[in-house]
């Protein structure tokens, strides 16, 4: 069965009336260690974590003890990649895991992606030019800044190119403002702050070229996974399970290193790819192999085997 975690006091009266045999919770920071180890603790029931990450990306310093209790409270895990059971195992962990991978997001519910050719109209873009979208949460551990860095020499090769920067700020968007005129690049890189509605998600997908994530470190992405929904390729960092997501030339580009210069030479690498076209059928090749099917049909045979062990 599968719960909201924040609904932890419903959680706990639902438990009394109609007791499931496992539990699945999911986990994605240290701070629900506590609400994880409450609820094993007080309803008795096994409890399989699905685990996005076991580390915050952005550490604290009462981490290592909240993982002791998320150790304590987790009866197996399901791991969303490679890179998350491979910490598992490093960590010291004696429990079940079931390595599996972050299924393909479908397009946002109710929203049609658009024409290519529309969603620039609307965004303003002119024709052909390459258009370039970071979307998400703008934190420090997605390297923003190293976008933008990169945007001079990629500008050098692809003066008319765009970068749209679409996504709520963490960190504040003054600093990236000063950073972009700095760089001389404020005619070619558009920030939209702030939430994006699922119609406009589809427009900047369907207007991009490719989605492009900079990211500092990553146990896998679920933007990979969304932008792949949307048939579109990436270009990204080989940072944690990144690169694991991505086929080089197929579903899009993998940089050398996690830099300003690699990033730059990946970008160009991808614009410069004459079998670029042939990049969306790839893409849709890859979601029908990771669909949300699969996922439950494997997660589900992890977690029976929880239930034959009464």
């Amino acid at each position: 069965m599968l719960y909201n975690p924040f609904s932890w006091l419903a959680l706990l009266r639902s438990l009394k009336c109609d007791r499931p045999d496992v539990l699945l919770f999911a986990y994605w920071t240290g701070l629900l260690a506590p609400l994880l180890f409450a609820v094993r603790k007080l309803s008795g029931i096994r409890t399989v974590v699905l685990l996005h990450n076991l580390s915050t990306h952005e550490p604290f310093m009462f981490e290592p003890f909240l993982r002791k209790l998320l150790f304590a409270s987790a009866d197996g895990f399901i791991a969303l990649s490679g890179e998350v059971s491979g910490a598992l195992a490093v960590s010291g962990n004696t429990k079940p895991v079931a390595e599996l991978f972050h299924p393909v997001y479908p397009p946002f519910s109710g929203s049609q992606r658009p024409e290519k050719s529309e969603a620039r109209r609307t965004l303003g873009y002119e024709g052909d030019v390459p258009v370039l979208l970071f979307f998400g949460y703008v934190r420090r551990y997605k390297g923003l800044d190293l976008l933008l860095r990169a945007m001079p020499s990629i500008l050098a090769a692809y003066p008319e190119a765009r970068l749209l920067v679409a996504g709520q700020f963490y960190e504040p968007e003054s600093a990236f403002r000063e950073l972009i005129g700095q760089l001389g690049i404020a005619g070619s890189v558009e920030l939209r702050p702030g939430y994006a509605s699922d119609q406009d998600a589809a427009r900047y997908f369907a207007a991009a070229d490719a989605a492009v994530l900079p990211y500092l470190q990553a146990s896998q992405s679920g933007v990979v996974q969304l932008a792949y929904g949307y048939g579109l390729p990436v270009i990204v960092t080989p940072a944690g399970g990144l690169a694991a997501e991505v086929e080089q030339g197929k579903t899009g580009w993998i940089a050398g290193s996690v830099s300003p210069e690699a990033i730059a030479a990946a970008v160009l690498g991808f614009l410069g790819d004459e079998l670029r076209s042939a990049m969306p059928q790839s893409v849709r090749e890859y979601a029908s192999g990771h669909s949300w099917e699969r996922f439950g049909g494997e997660a589900a045979g992890f977690i029976h085997s929880f239930v034959r062990q009464q």
